[in-house]
């Protein structure tokens, strides 16, 4: 398994950023996203984080940015993305425990994420519903999960309000 170095995005990653997640999803959308975030108040610096072969060529990418639960602020998890080519050797998860150690350093307490069921456990995650937790629009239960990202940390119930490049 190759090692991956990850970092934090720079300006200079973006257009690498964009091609990871053209590469990855089927559309464009999940790039146009991550394209809106950086210019949205939910765009928290140090919370962008590429995963990188050792020859430096970004294959992997993760995004943290506010949202907010019952009125409470929170991170939301999403995209997540890998070149198809680098996939299933570890560039996604290193990418998301580097960007959720970055929150945990930040202080930032909870991260919701919807995605697949069997993957997002292994980080910790698990069924938001347990937190009390609701999508704003119909999702299934398993897809939805929440993070505390401290032990004790209180986790907040209610509805996820997303930054509104989410167009939610």
């Amino acid at each position: 398994m190759t090692r991956w170095v990850t970092r934090v995005e720079t300006a200079a990653d973006g257009p690498a950023v964009r091609a990871v997640n053209l590469a990855a999803f089927p559309t464009a959308e999940e790039a146009d996203l991550v394209d809106a975030l950086r210019a949205d108040p939910a765009w928290i610096d140090g919370l962008s984080v590429v995963a990188a072969g050792e020859d430096g060529e970004a294959v992997g990418y993760a995004l943290l940015t506010r949202c907010h639960i019952g009125g409470e602020p929170t991170l939301a998890l999403a995209p997540c993305s890998v070149l198809p080519r680098a996939q299933r050797q570890g560039a996604g998860s290193a990418a998301i425990r580097a960007a959720l150690d970055a929150a945990r350093a930040m202080g930032e307490q909870t991260v919701v994420v919807l995605g697949h069921a069997g993957y997002y456990p292994r980080f910790g995650f698990g069924r938001a519903s347990q937190f009390g937790i609701r999508a704003p629009f119909d999702v299934p239960d398993e897809a939805l999960m929440a993070l505390a990202l401290h032990d004790g940390s209180t986790v907040p119930a209610g509805t996820i309000a997303y930054a509104a490049a989410f167009g939610i």
